[in-house]
């Protein structure tokens, strides 16, 4: 199965990291922290929101992004962003690349951005609304990476539980 990567730069509100958590658990995908943390990772509401899951993340955390560069040389990264010219659904993502999300209170910083404008995509909104729930915003640009590669390796159809379809 193809793996895609979900990174946070310096996530701030635990109940987002622990769902975007339970998320990457259930698409395969690896989860990467970027420090500073504004939460400890043992806090109940990481656990609450990643339910169960949270024991099966695969999940790494680093002290900054130069720690996470050094660890990842020449990686295809994608950086979700409001101030992106080009629409999520305009790229194709890679298997093995990272999808990198902001901040909740400040995105990724401009710098960061300014160095891979190419890489750079954004969810569009309609107005002036500032951004979508951090959680939100990597469920849809994974799930775009996850539909280009037809769901490899994903269970494609349910059952219902006391009937029969």
């Amino acid at each position: 199965m193809a793996r895609f990567n979900v990174v946070l730069y310096e996530p701030e509100i635990p109940a987002n990291t622990g769902n975007i958590g339970r998320t990457c658990v259930a698409t395969g995908a690896g989860l990467h922290l970027i420090e500073p943390l504004g939460f400890r990772l043992d806090e109940k509401s990481i656990r609450r929101s990643g339910m169960d899951y949270w024991r099966e993340l695969d999940v790494t955390t680093y002290v900054n992004w130069a720690d996470f560069c050094e660890k990842h040389p020449g990686a295809k990264i994608y950086m979700a962003t409001t101030k992106a010219r080009q629409i999520y659904t305009e790229v194709h993502y890679e298997p093995d690349s990272y999808l990198l999300f902001g901040k909740e209170s400040a995105g990724i910083p401009e710098e960061l951005l300014k160095e891979n404008e190419e890489n750079c995509v954004r969810i569009p909104m309609i107005g002036e609304t500032r951004s979508l729930n951090l959680f939100n915003a990597a469920a849809i640009v994974l799930y775009e990476a996850l539909r280009q590669d037809s769901f490899a390796g994903m269970k494609l159809t349910g059952e219902l539980h006391r009937l029969k379809w």
